[in-house]
Order: C-alpha cells, then sequence, then structure tokens
C-alpha cells in the first residue's frame, strides 16, 4: 500500500506535482470522496486556482467522483472562499485545488462538505487517506455528469449584500493579488463601489514571477507599502495565493495587525448582533477579547487552525471568529474564512468616518506584538520543558497548555510557544505593553529554547 503520510495534511492534501501528486493518484483522492459525501449529498462542487497543474488535477478529481456516480458542478477559476460560497449557496459538498502560498511545484486539495463544513483528519480526510491506500473500491453503477456553472457574479453580490459600502466616501486602495485569485475576484467584488483599486500583480500565473503569495512574510507586502504611499492610497490590501486570506497597511503603509482587523470586524459584526460570541486563537491579541467584552460581545478562546475556530463556532453559535494569520471566519458565510468579506468590513469602517486608517486601528492595537518567530531545535519536547521549568516557578506566573505553551507573567505580558506538526520548529509569539518589553521577554525565551 502507498504511504500517503507526507501528503495527507491535518486540513487538507498538498504535495510536489510529479513527484508526490499526479492526476492517477487525484483521481483515488476524487473517487474516496465521492465514497466518504456519498451519503449525504448527490454531487461535488469543484474550483482550482491558477497554477499550470491545477485544470488537470482538477479534472482527474472529477472523473474520479463521476466514477462513483456522483455529479460534478465545475466552477472553474475560483479563489477558495468562492469554493466555500458555491458549498454553502448549493448546499453541496466541494473540493478547492490550490497550494495557497506554495511555492510553482506544489498543490493541494480542500475538501469540505455541504454548507462549507471542513473536512480535516478527525472529520473525514483520515477515511479518505486509508481508502487510497488500501485501493478504491469500483463501482459498477451508472457514471455522473459533470456539468459547469459561473459562480463569481454570485459570489460577489452576497458579499456586497453582506457589507453595506453605499454610503461610504470615496476611497483610493491598492489591492496587491501577488499573481493569484484576488485578481480574478477583486475586478467584480468591487465593481460598483465607491473605491477605486490600484491593481497590482492581477494576472493569474502560477509561477509568482514577482513575490511569494504570502503576505504575512513582510518581504511579500514591501511592493505594496510603497505603492500606497507613491500614489496617495487611504490603505492597501494583499491577498495570499487562493485569496483566501486578506493582510492590511494603512495610509502610511505601515501594517496592521490581523488582530487588529479581528477586533475591528468583531465589533461592527456586534452592532448587528449585540451580545454574541467571537472566537480568537490564543495567539491573538489579548486586546481582542478585551475589546469584544467591552462591546458587550462574549470572547471564547481556542487552538490555531480553522477546523478548531470552525467546530467552536458551531458549538458556540459563534458570529465571527479571527486568527492572527489573518484569517477571518463568518456565521453569515457558513462560518467559512474569506480575506474578501475582512477587506470590505475594513474598507467599510473607514469611509464611514473621515479620519484616516491609522487613526481608526490605533482604538485596535493596544499592545505590542513580537510576530511569529521560528527556531529551528533537534527536541521540540525537551526545549518545550526547558521554557516551562524556567517560568514555572515564579511569582504570578501562570501557564496553560491549551495549544503548546502559554506563560503568563505579572504585569500583563505573555507569551505563546507552539511547535510545527510538520517541520522541527518551534513558533514563538510574544505580547508586552511596548516594544521594549516585547524584545525582553523574547530575548529571553529565545536563550532557553535556542540553548
Amino acid at each position: 500500500m502507498p504511504d500517503l503520510s507526507g501528503i495527507v495534511k491535518a486540513y487538507d492534501i498538498r504535495g510536489v506535482v510529479g513527484e508526490q501528486l499526479d492526476a492517477a493518484l487525484v483521481r483515488d483522492f476524487g473517487a474516496a470522496f465521492a465514497l466518504l459525501i456519498k451519503p449525504e449529498a448527490p454531487a461535488v462542487v469543484i474550483g482550482h486556482d491558477m497554477r499550470d497543474s491545477s485544470p488537470e488535477l482538477s479534472a482527474a478529481f472529477a472523473d474520479g467522483v463521476t466514477s462513483q456516480g456522483l455529479d460534478v458542478v465545475s466552477i472553474g477559476l475560483a479563489s477558495t472562499d468562492q469554493l466555500y460560497f458555491a458549498s454553502g449557496s448549493l448546499n453541496l459538498p466541494g473540493a478547492m485545488f490550490t497550494a495557497s502560498h506554495n511555492p510553482a511545484k506544489y498543490n493541494g486539495i480542500k475538501m469540505c462538505r455541504a454548507g462549507a463544513a471542513p473536512v480535516g483528519q478527525d472529520t473525514g480526510l483520515a477515511e479518505i487517506r486509508d481508502t487510497v491506500e488500501q485501493g478504491v473500491p469500483s463501482f459498477e453503477g451508472k457514471r455522473g455528469t459533470v456539468t459547469e456553472q459561473d459562480v463569481l457574479h454570485d459570489y460577489a453580490a452576497y458579499l456586497r449584500n453582506l457589507v453595506d459600502l453605499s454610503g461610504s466616501r470615496p476611497l483610493k486602495i491598492v489591492v496587491d493579488a501577488g499573481n493569484g485569485m484576488g485578481g480574478h475576484t477583486v475586478p467584480t467584488v468591487f465593481d460598483g463601489l465607491p473605491i477605486e483599486v490600484v491593481p497590482m500583480y492581477f494576472e493569474l500565473d502560477g509561477t509568482f514571477p514577482n513575490h511569494e503569495a504570502n503576505p504575512l512574510d513582510p518581504a511579500n507586502i514591501v511592493d505594496l507599502q510603497a505603492k500606497v504611499r507613491e500614489v496617495g492610497a487611504d490603505a492597501g490590501v494583499a491577498f495570499d495565493g487562493d485569496a483566501d486570506r486578506c493582510f492590511v497597511v494603512d495610509e502610511r503603509g505601515e501594517p496592521v495587525s490581523p488582530s487588529a482587523i479581528t477586533a475591528l470586524v468583531a465589533v461592527r459584526e456586534l452592532v448587528k448582533e449585540p451580545g454574541g460570541t467571537v472566537i480568537h486563537n490564543l495567539i491573538t491579541s489579548k486586546g481582542v477579547p478585551e475589546i469584544v467584552a467591552e462591546h458587550g460581545g462574549k470572547p471564547v478562546r481556542t487552538r490555531v487552525g480553522h477546523s478548531f475556530i470552525k467546530a467552536e463556532m458551531a458549538r458556540t453559535g459563534a458570529i465571527f471568529g479571527g486568527e492572527h494569520s489573518a484569517h477571518y471566519y463568518f456565521r453569515d458565510f457558513w462560518r467559512a474564512d474569506t480575506g474578501m468579506l475582512a477587506a470590505l468590513h475594513v474598507l467599510a469602517a473607514l469611509g464611514e468616518q473621515d479620519g484616516p486608517l491609522s487613526a481608526l486601528t490605533q482604538d485596535f492595537s493596544r499592545y505590542a506584538a513580537s510576530g511569529e518567530i521560528n527556531s529551528t531545535v533537534t527536541d521540540q519536547v525537551a526545549r518545550m520543558i526547558a521554557v516551562k521549568d524556567a517560568y514555572a516557578g515564579k511569582s504570578g506566573v501562570e501557564i496553560d497548555e491549551l495549544d503548546g505553551l502559554t506563560v503568563q507573567l505579572p504585569g500583563g505580558a505573555w507569551f505563546n510557544l507552539r511547535p510545527s506538526n510538520t517541520e522541527p520548529l518551534l513558533r514563538l509569539n510574544v505580547e508586552a505593553a511596548d516594544r521594549a518589553a516585547v524584545e525582553a521577554l523574547t530575548d529571553d525565551v529565545l536563550s532557553i529554547v535556542r540553548a
């Protein structure tokens, strides 16, 4: 039996095309997915990004699905949140072909059940892997059919209906699509809005000729920052490769923390539903739960990762959820993540008042943060224990291990240290009252991690 552990990840399938993924294997994944969801749905909706390998692989997946007697609705080129829209609005399970911000040689499959409900290791992905490894059983009945359906305009209209920009003052924004799917969705979503879009790298190109399509890496927003200052824009927005995440810079070209965006959007959602629950993962700023509570909401803390966020949203009926990785989840969007909807909220908030974005977001940015710092280690467990031992005996220190190690210090500073699931790394996030305190605490923790 083949060993697929290298490409079947916690939330998706991802690997190097031609080495780890090819059409024959993807066909088997399609057939196994069809077997998983056959009792629940008559068809599967499939979309793909702009990578050179995506059309062939998505067609192979469709062939696998139809070989098991289910139909396929192909939406063609799509962002990941556009696929979630199709899954939700059509009430069908879905599969999206993308490797997000990974280099061009990679591709992958994100799968969901009807209503954009996630498929991860504990919700079907392990079963799909087992079916493929053991050999997909043949189906003797009638094959399914493939039909094409364009949902881009419906997706755009749905988003615009959720955020009212009709009263906004005219805005100029720079959008860096990173040669990814934002170049496909932004023109339609923003059509007719009081927003002048200055496009950057809208050409769909899965080789990412200008920069990696990962806006969380500061190196990848340098062009956006410069263009915002050059044209005197009100803001800048960068999307990742499959356009499900967005990153914002203000009118000075300065990055706006995803935690600040989470707090801003949460406040807007709480206006619509006073007292609602808002989910935040444990590495978002502590300003997020503070602001949510101050506006009458109920903050709920969860582990890092979209499956945990979505599960907790379902359990609590939460109206919104945010992660420090710039993933934003909306109950009104089937609890799925959509960077586009978050961007519209930010622009609506900006357009409703006369001040600059820097002043608007200052109210939501209460503390200084390190950003995520990765350290390569030979023994993750030993280094984690060393850090825990160093802080456990100190007066007033609180420690929890919900996801890695979170240490709360007297005076309000805190840090989280988490092991990577796929690499020999420890990931450190630090927050404190000011930059000097962040740097001091960061140096202290790293001296133990890297000893």
